[in-house]
């Protein structure tokens, strides 16, 4: 059962995915037909979905002051910074978090000491809460901007490393176009990334093998990160995984 991915997530992801640090959210399953590439359209893929997440959550952040949930949990956060300092990123690279949801790990790499990050999000209210829980951290040097990935503006380039954890599964599962998206996120990835830059991607609907074929233009893979596993009718398999590639 190794690389195999568990039924729900092909069907729609089992938590929020705008950009990686969204609130729970359970798919519909079983209601849509999977298309060509296994993947049924769903509300998670559009953004009419995530406005309306991030609206809720920013009214919980205001009422209650609670962030709310980190897509993958804190090890995935931990997971990447881990290797960034491994491989010696310097702290002031600049650091693009695609989808950035309610910029929890923004702050994770400002407190760690990055010094040039930017958080993106297609939806007003996820900047509009990741600038809250920014300001309510104390951390200035943080860029904010809302900004479709799909469809940048001109400023938007020179990144030394890209993150994703989340959005290229929510990309996957819109209704309207999702291979055509699919193409214009690498398109759009290889125009904000640096030449030997590196791209980090974290994903629960895509196993290693497909992911390689997806960013197979203009990117390498550099190293597969490790990852929890599960363990189902006596085999055992990851059901996320972490990736680094590299723009050639």
């Amino acid at each position: 059962m190794a690389a195999q991915r568990p039924s729900a997530a092909r069907s729609g992801m089992s938590a929020g995915a705008s950009g990686g640090d969204a609130a729970g959210v359970s798919a519909p399953s079983g209601a849509v037909s999977p298309g060509e590439d296994g993947f049924a359209p769903s509300a998670l893929g559009t953004q009419e979905h995530w406005d309306a997440v991030y609206e809720r959550e920013l009214r919980t952040f205001q009422e209650y002051g609670d962030r709310g949930e980190i897509w993958f949990g804190e090890e995935s956060m931990n997971r990447l910074i881990r290797w960034m300092q491994k491989h010696k990123i310097p702290l002031d690279a600049s650091v693009l978090d695609i989808g950035t949801g309610n910029g929890v790990f923004l702050v994770e790499l400002a407190k760690f000491g990055f010094s040039d990050i930017t958080g993106i999000d297609y939806s007003p209210s996820a900047i509009q809460l990741s600038g809250s829980i920014i300001e309510k951290e104390g951390l200035s040097n943080i860029k904010l901007k809302v900004e479709d990935f799909l469809n940048l503006s001109t400023k938007l380039s020179g990144f030394h490393v890209c993150i994703d954890k989340g959005t290229f599964d929510a990309i996957s599962l819109n209704p309207d176009g999702a291979a055509e998206k699919r193409k214009q996120y690498v398109k759009s990835l290889s125009r904000v990334l640096d030449v030997k830059g590196f791209f980090l991607i974290t994903s629960c609907n895509w196993t290693k093998e497909e992911l390689l074929d997806e960013f197979s233009e203009g990117f390498e893979l550099l190293e597969e990160l490790p990852t929890p596993t599960f363990s189902f009718g006596g085999g055992s398999g990851s059901s996320v995984a972490a990736l680094v590639f590299q723009k050639t």
